[in-house]
C-alpha cells in the first residue's frame, strides 16, 4: 500500500494550511530555529564553499557511475555476510521486508526513520500482514500515535505538532497525566519506546548513505534510536535509494562535513553508526541477519532525465527550512512523502507530472534554496525545466498556454508589441483609483486580493526610456514613490 498521492491538490491545501492557525503558530517557531543554527555552524569551517564543491563533486561522481558502485557495494556487503536485495517498485519494498519477517518469525518491528519507506507505506503493509510496528523516531512516534498523519518536515516530521498538542496525545494514548515540559514529554517517549527495543525481532532503518568499498550502512541520528534499532534485535533491514551509493568513506566524511550543518546547524549529529555485516565470531554487537533492500522505484528514469541531479540530495532539508513558500504552507501541503523546493522537483517524478502539476510553480524562484543546497543542486533551474515539460505535454490549462503563445507572438513583433503595451499601459493607469493604486484586477483577483500596486503613468518602459535619453522627466508612477512609508509604494493589504 503506497502512500496517497495528493499532489494534484497543492493549491487548496495550501490554502487551507495559510488559514490553519495552530499551524501557522508552529511554522512562526520553526523559522527562528534551523536558519540561525546554520549560519553560525557553516562559519566554523575555513572553506565551506570549497566543502560544498566537493559535496556536490563526491554526489555527482557517484551518480555518473552508478551502476559501477552498486555493483561494487553488492560485493563488498554480501561478502561481509549481508544480503542484497532489490525492489523496483514500492510493493517489492513491502513485499520483501514481510518475505524477510516471515524467514525469521518476527512478530514485532521496530523501525527507525526512513523515508524510502515512507514512499511504499511500509508500516500499513506490515499491520495489514497481522505484525506489530514501532516507529522509534520521537518525531514519527508522535505521527504513528495520531493515526499515522505523514510527516512534514525530513529532519523534523512532526514540527507542525505544538507541545499542547503533544502533550494531550500522550495523555490519551499512554494513559498518564498530562506533562508540560519537553525533557519530561521525552522521557516518557522514551520509557514506552524502550520495552519495545527489548521485545522486537526485528529492525527496520533507512540509510543515509551507502558505502560501496565497506559494504556499510551509515545512520545519521540526535536521539540514538536508530542504534538501539539495528543493534539489539536480531534481524536489521536498511532501505535505501540506489541514489543513496557514495564510493568511499572518505567521502562519507566529507559529507558529514555538510549534512548536519546544514539540516540542524551542528557540527556533528549526536550518533553517527556506521554498520558492516553481520556480527562476527567472538563478537558481542552487533545482528545475526544483516538484509540490505536497495530500491529503484523511479530513481532510474530522474537518472535518465534532465533533472538528474536532484538525486545528489541528501536529505538535509536545507532547502525546506529557508523556503518562503514551506515557511508559509508547510510540508502536508505538497501532498507527497517529500516536501519543499526538493519535493517540487522529485515527487511528480516519482507520481508522474501528471499527478503533481501546481508542484513546479510552488516556488518564488528566489533561489534561496540553490545558494543553501550543501551539494549545489539548481533547484530553480529543475523547477523551471518541469514547467517546461508541462507546456511540451500540454498539460497546463488551455487559457494559460494560449496566453503565453500570444505573449511569444507579440514579443517576435517589436512594433505590434509596442502598440498593445501602450494601450495597456494607459489601461492600467485609469484602473488606479485617486491615490495612483490599482485595487482590482479583472483577471489578477489572485494578486490583487492580497496586496495593491501602484498604477503605472501611462507610458511604456520604451516610451519612459526615450524620455530620458532626451532630458525629459519621465515619472514612473502617477504618484511619487515616497522614501520611506508612504502612499505611493507597493503595500500589503490587511487580511480580510
Amino acid at each position: 500500500m503506497a502512500v496517497q498521492v495528493a499532489s494534484m491538490h497543492f493549491k487548496e491545501r495550501a490554502h487551507a494550511k495559510l488559514h490553519d492557525p495552530q499551524l501557522q503558530a508552529s511554522l512562526r517557531k520553526f523559522q527562528g530555529k534551523f536558519v540561525p543554527a546554520r549560519r553560525a555552524a557553516i562559519t566554523e569551517l575555513d572553506d565551506f564553499e570549497g566543502t560544498r564543491n566537493a559535496g556536490a563533486e563526491i554526489r555527482q561522481r557517484a551518480l555518473d557511475d552508478l551502476d559501477v558502485w552498486l555493483t561494487i557495494f553488492d560485493e563488498n556487503a554480501r561478502a561481509r555476510g549481508a544480503t542484497v536485495l532489490y525492489a523496483q517498485t514500492p510493493a517489492d519494498i513491502n513485499a520483501l521486508v514481510l518475505e524477510i519477517a516471515q524467514r525469521h518469525g518476527v512478530r514485532k518491528i521496530i523501525k527507525s526513520k526512513s523515508m524510502v519507506s515512507e514512499e511504499s507505506g511500509l508500516d500499513h503493509a506490515i499491520e495489514a500482514a497481522g505484525l506489530t510496528v514501532v516507529e522509534t523516531d520521537l518525531g514519527e512516534y508522535i505521527l504513528q500515535i495520531n493515526g499515522y498523519e505523514p510527516p512534514s518536515h525530513i529532519i523534523g516530521p512532526a514540527l507542525h505538532k505544538s507541545r499542547e498538542e503533544v502533550t494531550e496525545l500522550f495523555h490519551a494514548r499512554h494513559g498518564t497525566p498530562r506533562k508540560d515540559a519537553i525533557d519530561e514529554l521525552c522521557a516518557e517517549a522514551r520509557s514506552v519506546l524502550r520495552e519495545h527495543y527489548l521485545t522486537a525481532d526485528m529492525g527496520v532503518s533507512g540509510g543515509n548513505f551507502f558505502v560501496a568499498d565497506t559494504g556499510s550502512v551509515v545512520l545519521v541520528t540526535n536521539e540514538g534510536n536508530a542504534t538501539l534499532t539495528t543493534t539489539l534485535p536480531k534481524v536489521h533491514v536498511a532501505i535505501s535509494g540506489i541514489e543513496k551509493i557514495v564510493p568511499t568513506l572518505d567521502d562519507v566524511a566529507t559529507l558529514m562535513r555538510l549534512l548536519p550543518r546544514s539540516a540542524t546547524g551542528q557540527s556533528i549529529s549526536n550518533y553517527v553508526d556506521i554498520l558492516t555485516g553481520v556480527k562476527g565470531e567472538g563478537e558481542y554487537h552487533g545482528v545475526e541477519h544483516m538484509y540490505f533492500i536497495v530500491v529503484d522505484s523511479g530513481r532510474s528514469d530522474i537518472l535518465a532525465s534532465d533533472v538528474r541531479q536532484a538525486l545528489r540530495c541528501i536529505r538535509c532539508g536545507a532547502c525546506m527550512n529557508h523556503c518562503p513558500v514551506y515557511q508559509n504552507v508547510g510540508g502536508h501541503a505538497y501532498g507527497w512523502v517529500y516536501p519543499g523546493p526538493i519535493g517540487i522537483v522529485l515527487t511528480p517524478m516519482y507520481v508522474g507530472l501528471e499527478n503533481a502539476l501546481d508542484l513546479p510553480y510552488a516556488s518564488t524562484m528566489c533561489n534561496q534554496c540553490g545558494v543553501v543546497c550543501p551539494v549545489k543542486i539548481p533547484l530553480p533551474d529543475l523547477q523551471r525545466k518541469l514547467r517546461e515539460k508541462e507546456f511540451e505535454k500540454q498539460l497546463r490549462p488551455w487559457h494559460e498556454r494560449a496566453g503565453l503563445k500570444a505573449w511569444g507572438m507579440l514579443a517576435r513583433h517589436p512594433a505590434l508589441y509596442r502598440s498593445v503595451t501602450s494601450i495597456g499601459a494607459r489601461v492600467l493607469k485609469m484602473m488606479g483609483d485617486r491615490r495612483g493604486m490599482i485595487r482590482r484586477l479583472p483577471f489578477g483577483s489572485g494578486w490583487t486580493d492580497g496586496r495593491d500596486m501602484p498604477a503605472p503613468a501611462g507610458r511604456t518602459f520604451h516610451q519612459l526610456y526615450k524620455a530620458r535619453a532626451r532630458g525629459t522627466p519621465a515619472t514612473l508612477y502617477t504618484s511619487p514613490v515616497p522614501a520611506a512609508r508612504g502612499e505611493g509604494a507597493i503595500k500589503v493589504k490587511e487580511s480580510r
